[in-house]
């Protein structure tokens, strides 16, 4: 039986991102977590909960998202669960992360420079093969 690992968010940069290369330089890597905000009704009241997903970003996206997003840009992204495995103090630890294979800057630009951010959805979409 197949599987089927496909994970749409919407939310908010936690931080800005930091931009780092695997060793020899070429491979681009950018972790950073994201907030997603659910807003549902108890009773009378409107409840709001916050969840804080890792999210990494590899090659030209990671350099995108490092060079047009700071703490607080919304974005959009399509990816794949990834379970990270290690052992810390003899005791085994996991951790789900989101891996994302595709994003969308959502909103206003970083700068007071339009281009830039048009020039950025520009290169977002040429480093996916193909859109949600």
């Amino acid at each position: 039986m197949s599987s089927f690992n496909q994970v749409v968010l919407m939310g908010n940069l936690v931080r800005s991102p930091e931009l780092r290369y695997l060793p020899g330089g070429e491979k681009a890597v950018c972790e950073v977590p994201i907030a997603v905000n659910e807003r549902f009704k108890r009773g009378d009241e409107m409840v709001e909960s916050v969840s804080f997903i890792d999210v990494t970003f590899w090659g030209r996206t990671a350099e995108i998202v490092n060079e047009y997003l700071v703490k607080g840009s919304p974005i959009l992204i399509q990816g794949r669960l990834k379970q990270d495995t290690w052992e810390k103090d003899g005791e085994k630890r996991s951790k789900l992360k989101v891996v994302c294979e595709q994003m969308k800057m959502i909103g206003g630009k970083k700068s007071d420079d339009q281009s830039a951010t048009e020039e950025s959805q520009e290169l977002v979409a040429a480093a996916t093969d193909d859109s949600f």
